[in-house]
């Protein structure tokens, strides 16, 4: 199958001493895809409405597409919008046989310094509260840090009419998050479970948020806690298109970081 994927990924701007997290999403303006045609994929950085500047092509150690045809890896030298295209880069997706397939990318990592007080926010309103509660005992709030990140982001495209289940195939990225059941049973009122690992490993107690977007506005998101096997669950109260996303940090063993993160998310549309 000749698989062409566009792409469409945005940073909004920070500088090396002010951040507020950037989440990455896989954003489609519809989920649901037609059998062997071509269709475009945005790939939001910023909110889940909003995504400013291209991300570089060298950023990029994967993309990925797993269908009843297996797991395809796109080349990166098909990645556009380097040049050509100030603030956003494209690929596209050729669909093949109906089914519910899975698209992913993964970005390198990249070192960014932060002052106290910018880190201090980022952790309480980007759900790392772990990490503040330990710098509050330690008496570190006002201690600047250097953090590595990488962000890997996943969504669930429903192609056709038949459901399967190879939306269960995980990547092994370093953070991901693996739908338990396909979104595309679901309706309004039914609960989606996930499993969240961290190095292919369930990740267990990690804070995950549940959000979504309709009608071009956000709505309220809710956080949960995993279980000791990785797993969390979120009622879907209503239709819409909905992201599960952690962020996951650790204190670096790597000389002068502070802290590494990986950031998961995972998106999906339910009518």
């Amino acid at each position: 199958m000749r698989i062409r994927v566009i792409l469409s990924l945005a940073l909004l701007v920070a500088s090396t001493t002010l951040v507020n997290a950037h989440d990455l999403f896989i954003k489609l303006d519809s989920y649901f895809l037609q059998p062997h045609s071509a269709a475009t994929i945005p790939i939001l950085n910023g909110s889940f409405v909003l995504s400013e500047n291209a991300i570089m092509r060298d950023r990029v150690i994967d993309i990925s597409m797993v269908s009843s045809n297996g797991r395809v890896h796109i080349d990166t030298t098909q990645w556009l919008g380097d040049t050509t295209y100030a603030d956003t880069t494209f690929l596209t997706v050729e669909t093949g046989a109906p089914g519910t397939y899975i698209v992913g990318a993964s970005t390198r990592p990249r070192d960014l310094r932060l002052a106290a007080a910018d880190f201090n926010d980022y952790l309480e309103h980007d759900g790392i509260p772990d990490v503040l509660e330990a710098r509050r005992q330690d008496n570190e709030l006002d201690k600047d840090v250097w953090e590595r990140y990488s962000k890997h982001v996943k969504a669930v495209l429903q192609v056709g009419d038949r459901r399967d289940a190879f939306y269960l195939t995980p990547l092994g990225y370093p953070a991901e998050i693996v739908p338990l059941v396909n979104p595309y049973d679901l309706h309004a009122g039914d609960e989606i479970s996930v499993l969240c690992l961290l190095k292919g490993q369930p990740v267990a107690n990690q804070l995950v948020i549940l959000g979504g977007e309709q009608g071009g506005n956000l709505v309220g998101e809710m956080r949960k806690r995993t279980d000791r096997s990785g797993v969390v669950g979120f009622a879907i109260e209503s239709p819409g298109k909905w992201y599960v996303e952690f962020i996951n940090m650790q204190p670096s063993a790597a000389q002068d970081i502070d802290y590494e993160s990986n950031w998961a998310t995972l998106a999906f549309e339910i009518r």
